[in-house]
Order: C-alpha cells, then sequence, then structure tokens
C-alpha cells in the first residue's frame, strides 16, 4: 500500500498536509495560519480569540436546517517527541509519515496523529460537498498537550452549538462520555554542590529502550518508568559504597511515561569493577520483571572524566529516598467502571539545574478529592526529602451522562454501520471536555476516534483501517443529528 491510496483519500489527504505543518504545543501559530487561511480559501466564516483558538462555521447542507448545531472538536498541538538518534526540529521540519503494514508511523518522531487526525477529520467536513449535516461549528484548541490552555481561556460566547463531539480518542469502536481530572505537581530539591573527593571513579550510567507511553491511557499497562529504574539502582549503589551524584536527567513531558534517564556519579576507585558487575545483575532483575513489557529495556555504564563538584552527600541521601518513596503509576482502580483506572500518579521528569534538581509529576483521577489526596501524598514524600513543592490548578474531569442523546444517536449509528455495538467507557487520560462543560453546562457530549497506540512517544502509530471506520461513523452521526426542539 502507498499513502496515495489510503482510505478515506480525503482525510489523509489533510492529516498528510497537517503534518507538514510544525505544531509543538505553545507553538501553534503556523497551524493556525493553516486553518485560517483554509476557512478563507473555501469561504467560510472563522474567528480567533485571544488564546489562538480558531473557530470554523458551515452553514448547513439543504433540508438540514433544523437539525442542532454541532461543535467538531480537536486539538492543534502534538506532543514532540523523537528518539536520541534521530535529526528533527519539530520548530520547522514536517513529520515525516510511512506504512508499516496497517500501521501508519513517523520515521523517529511521535507521529502527531493525538490530534491531528481530528484536525483532518474536521478539515474533510468543512471541505466536503456531498456529506449531509446541520448547522457546524469546528473548534481547533491549542496548547491541550501541556497545559489545556485553550480550553481554559475558552469564553462563553464563543461557539453556540448544542451538541459537541470530541475527536481525541484513540480506540475506534468505543465511545467515551467521561475523563478524568487532573493535576500537575512540582518538586525543587536544593542541589548544593561540593568539590570532588579525591580517588574516586567517575560513570555515567543510563536506562534506554523503554516503551513510555501516554501517563493516562498507558499507566495500567505494567511499563516501567526510567526515573524509577534509574533511581532504583543508584540506591542499591548508595546503599553498598560511598557514592556521589555529579548530575541526573530523566524524562521530559509531563504527561508521558519516561523512557530514558541518566546520572553521573561517582564511586571510590576500589569499587569501580563492582559497580558493573552490579549493573548487569539489576539489569537481568529488570529484564525478568518486565519480560513483557519491556523486551528493549538496556542499561549502560560508562566511564566519564573526572567532575570537579559532586552533590552533597545528605541532599543527596534525601532525594533518592524522596524518589524511591514517591508513588508512580496505578494507585487506585474505578468501584463504579470495571477496568477503569481511577487514581494514578507518573514520575514525569527530573532536571538539574540552576543549583536545584526539579521534578515534574502529573495526577489524575475520575474523583476530584482522590486526586487531591493523590497530589498530597506526592508533596508530603518530596517535602520530606527537602523540597518545596507545588501542585497547579489542574483541570476538571468530565461526569458520565449515561441518558446523553448524542450517545444513543453515535451508539445506533455505529450499530447500524458496522453491526455491533460499540464500547461505551470512560477513559483515564483527560480530555477537554471536562473544560467544556464548566463553560457551556448545557452541552451535551460524546468522543471518539480511530485507533491510536503508543501516543506521545516515537512508537505512535495509527490503525489504517480504523480511520475509515472512524469517518463512516462520523458522516453518519452527522447526519441523523436530532431537530432543535
Amino acid at each position: 500500500m502507498e499513502k496515495k491510496d489510503l482510505k478515506p483519500a480525503c482525510v489523509f489527504h489533510y492529516f498528510e498536509e497537517v503534518c507538514q505543518v510544525p505544531r509543538p504545543s505553545k507553538k501553534e501559530g503556523k497551524i493556525r495560519e493553516y486553518l485560517t487561511h483554509f476557512a478563507e480559501t473555501h469561504g467560510l466564516e472563522y474567528k480567533v480569540d485571544e488564546a489562538g483558538n480558531v473557530l470554523i462555521k458551515k452553514p448547513a447542507t439543504a433540508g438540514m436546517e433544523n437539525r442542532k448545531k454541532v461543535i467538531l472538536q480537536s486539538h492543534m498541538d502534538m506532543v514532540c517527541e523523537k528518539n536520541n538518534d534521530t535529526q528533527h526540529d519539530f520548530d520547522v521540519d514536517p513529520i515525516e509519515t510511512y506504512i508499516d503494514g496497517e500501521w501508519l508511523r513517523a520515521k523517529g518522531t511521535t507521529l502527531g496523529a493525538d490530534n491531528g487526525i481530528g484536525v483532518a477529520a474536521e478539515l474533510a467536513v468543512l471541505a466536503s460537498t456531498d456529506i449531509q449535516h446541520g448547522p457546524l461549528e469546528c473548534l481547533f484548541t491549542v496548547d491541550e498537550e501541556t497545559g489545556l490552555t485553550g480550553a481554559f481561556a475558552l469564553k462563553d460566547g464563543f461557539m453556540d452549538g448544542e451538541i459537541l463531539i470530541n475527536l481525541d480518542s484513540e480506540d475506534e469502536g468505543e465511545l467515551f462520555i467521561g475523563c478524568a481530572g487532573g493535576a500537575r505537581t512540582d518538586a525543587e530539591f536544593p542541589c548544593t554542590m561540593v568539590p570532588s573527593p579525591e580517588g574516586f571513579f567517575f560513570f555515567r550510567v543510563g536506562v534506554q529502550g523503554l516503551t513510555g507511553g501516554h501517563s493516562g491511557d498507558d499507566i495500567n499497562k505494567g511499563r516501567a518508568n526510567a526515573n524509577k529504574l534509574l533511581n532504583r539502582y543508584l540506591m542499591g549503589l548508595m546503599q553498598r559504597y560511598d557514592l556521589r551524584l555529579c548530575s541526573i536527567d530523566g524524562g521530559n513531558l509531563h504527561n508521558a511515561i519516561p523512557r530514558e534517564a541518566h546520572a553521573v556519579c561517582a564511586v571510590p576507585m576500589e569499587n569501580k569493577e563492582a559497580v558493573r558487575v552490579d549493573l548487569n545483575v539489576f539489569l537481568a532483575d529488570v529484564e525478568n520483571e518486565y519480560s513483557v513489557t519491556e523486551p528493549n529495556v538496556t542499561m549502560t555504564l560508562e566511564s566519564e572524566a573526572a567532575q570537579p563538584e559532586v552533590m552533597e552527600k545528605e541532599s543527596m541521601k534525601r532525594f533518592l529516598h524522596a524518589i524511591y518513596a514517591v508513588h508512580n503509576g496505578v494507585y487506585a482502580m474505578s468501584q463504579d467502571i470495571e477496568g477503569l483506572v481511577e487514581t494514578s500518579s507518573n514520575l514525569a521528569s527530573v532536571k538539574q539545574k540552576d543549583g536545584k534538581i526539579v521534578i515534574v509529576t502529573s495526577q489524575r483521577s475520575s474523583i476530584h478529592s482522590s486526586r487531591e489526596d493523590m497530589s498530597q501524598m506526592v508533596r508530603s514524600a518530596f517535602e520530606l526529602g527537602g523540597a518545596v513543592t507545588a501542585t497547579g490548578e489542574g483541570y476538571p474531569g468530565w461526569k458520565p451522562n449515561p441518558s446523553s442523546e448524542i450517545l444513543r444517536v453515535a451508539t445506533e449509528s455505529y450499530k447500524s454501520l458496522f453491526g455491533v455495538e460499540p464500547k461505551v467507557k470512560a477513559i483515564h487520560a483527560g480530555l477537554e471536555c471536562g473544560l467544556f462543560l464548566e463553560k457551556y453546562p448545557s452541552l451535551d457530549m460524546v468522543s471518539f476516534g480511530p485507533t491510536l497506540r503508543g501516543v506521545h512517544s516515537p512508537d505512535e502509530r495509527m490503525l489504517i483501517p480504523t480511520v475509515d471506520k472512524f469517518w463512516k461513523h462520523l458522516i453518519d452521526v452527522l447526519a441523523h443529528i436530532p431537530v432543535k426542539a
């Protein structure tokens, strides 16, 4: 199969166009210009708010003017992650896509189907001349991936539809009617440096090759966290030898499970060979523990030139103990919805800079009080280690409404098209829907999309056959929107 043969052609055409436009979070200027130019070219009314969100309107097709107005919604930005050996500048370079069997992938980077495929579907609807639909508003939000700032900044009256269809889900055949709320908790550890001791062996130890993934969708899949693994190895060394820490770095994005981490350390010269032996033993344990979820995990240890400074020893101990103690992963499963993660936390990144070690974590829960409890638990572990902590305002969850009219329409449409009932679910990841509901409490909402895997990592891929099913479902739902009351 070649890209020119992909179906539906209209959706893949616009997805490829979107892939040519750089669109990192907080840098959506180029994709916003693309969208407004698209609206002008197609003679469609549009507006841009102060945050940079774009709304494009399209009148109803003939005979559909009395239907309820629908808002189709996706976000412009994408997570920008690449493999260490990939040369790519997300600010200027296009995403290079390729076909791998039934999957569409990118060469060494995130694909950006989260949520570029939603953007492409909206554009295909806006450009169409043969799709039946009532009055439409297509909303493209900014900065969903790093702070939901576009949805936060959305003002009352910017849109006036009665139904919202979010196109930011990742499992075809599943209809989502709820999501978790979340918040980010940061910690800053003092990193006092002192002169390096004499007679020490300096080395760089790293964890690579982990699967990573989305800290909401993938948190329950048993995947390893690079920051946790590295810390576990360093704790073992600290208990056996006179370990000193020079620098540490792991993970990047608050909503991604970290795939890589490394540290520069030192031990007395007589322990030089022992730390290598310990690494081999530790790696064997990790390979055994994660034999299913982390088949490509590797750890390396390389000699380093002597460093002039190391972290003050007691501060280092408190820091490593705090990282070891802080919760990471699933904390509780839902008691209401079978198989749904209720509460979790992700130890996302550890960065040493400007005399401090800065740690970023994210907590999620479908119950607001449980999310607050999880954030307090994380802060407590870090504060016991001497860190200064803060939890952001966060974002609300989306409470499921099983009696939703658009859910009924989407369910009946899917069953009519494909002969099976779709699964109706809530998701542990965050969607912008909770924020929309705060601003527009009468909105009736549902979320669906094609199948994506490995999102927020260079392993991101989209299952090609599901895009056609997603598209057929979307246009059939639009054709069956109820009439206005």
